[in-house]
């Protein structure tokens, strides 16, 4: 591939779970290669992610991924602009192997380290299918670990409107699945049973937080499946595993577009996006696209692959970063707990 002068190529790096990620992406719409090695089969016998494991297992394949994302990109290190690199939030051991990573090529090669917000990430997949899509616009991140409600004002500005109080959404899909002996990764089997169930056969609360009309609650809803599975188990009555799903579907979906569309109609926008594992969720990207259409909102949605961690969302967020002229030092630090 022949570099144009006015091209910027970045090499992106994310590591902050478990998916050993690395990307190049052009002029940040274009995503060269995008290679994930994920470790779904390595921590579902242990029912969900094991820190150490997780860790362990990016030092293992990090060259590798980055290796194959240049090759794929038919691009050499002397190419690249700029490196972009997840400094947080995540875990802490699984973040230290990517900065560790990009710190060293940057030292090596002298190309400038652009340290990247985890769930400026996932907002920025927006971008990369959808070339008319620019800020402002209300964004939905819904993942394992987050539940934001975020104006995204401009590339790389943000502010957080609304938040769960407790459980995120993927942690509830992940509780509920393991309760109904699905297993670990509970997002995707919760999708899969639901579609053989029925969504009106259980009714579980939908959560109001009184102090903010924006913020979630899911721990209730959770307790509300563990609640009706113990009634069912005491009264020896058989449980219907596709319509728990399929209600416990229903209710985060109901209350994550109803917040959602609230607050584009109160901040006056017309263009929404979701992001983030759950976004993959084929039930509420569907009431998504019904409830937008109805309302004259633009619905934008990145595909499955950019919903779960990748580098290419990543290397896009970096690229705003890297125009806006932001450059970090090799005192960059993992920040597990790193504030939008």
């Amino acid at each position: 591939m022949r570099k144009q002068t006015e091209d910027r190529l970045i090499l992106a790096i994310e590591s902050s779970c478990d998916e050993t990620a690395a990307a190049v992406v052009r002029n940040g719409r274009e995503i060269l290669s995008n290679v994930i090695y994920s470790q779904i089969a390595l921590h579902t016998q242990f029912g969900g992610v094991v820190p150490e494991i997780a860790s362990r297992k990016h030092i293992e394949k990090i060259n590798q991924v980055i290796e194959q994302a240049l090759q794929d990109a038919d691009v050499t290190l002397q190419e690249i602009d700029g490196i972009a690199v997840t400094y947080g939030p995540g875990l802490v051991g699984a973040l230290l192997v990517g900065v560790a990573e990009a710190k060293a090529i940057s030292f090596a090669t002298g190309i400038p380290l652009v340290g990247v917000h985890h769930i400026s990430g996932h907002i920025s997949a927006n971008y990369i299918e959808h070339p008319d899509l620019e800020p402002p616009f209300v964004c939905l991140v819904a993942s394992g670990g987050h539940s934001h409600l975020v104006v995204v004002k401009d590339y790389g500005e943000y502010e957080i409107i609304g938040r769960t109080r407790d459980d995120a959404a993927g942690e509830a899909f992940d509780k509920v699945a393991r309760a109904i002996g699905l297993g670990y990764p509970g997002g995707p089997k919760i999708d899969k049973l639901a579609k053989e169930g029925n969504p009106e056969a259980i009714h579980f609360p939908r959560a109001k937080v009184a102090e903010n009309e924006y913020d979630f609650s899911f721990s209730g809803l959770k307790s509300a499946v563990l609640n009706y599975l113990n009634s069912c188990q005491m009264k020896g009555e058989e449980v219907n595993r596709a319509d728990v799903a399929a209600s416990f579907q229903k209710s985060v979906t109901d209350v994550l577009v109803e917040h959602s569309l609230h607050a584009v109609k109160a901040f006056g926008f017309h263009k929404f996006a979701i992001a983030g594992g759950v976004a993959s969720n084929s039930s509420l990207r569907a009431a998504f696209e019904t409830e937008c259409a109805k309302r004259g909102i633009e619905f934008y949605h990145p595909s499955p692959i950019y919903c779960t961690d990748n580098a290419a969302m990543i290397g896009v967020a970096g690229y705003y970063e890297y125009k806006k002229g932001v450059r970090h030092g090799f005192d960059l630090n993992a920040v597990p707990n790193l504030q939008l």
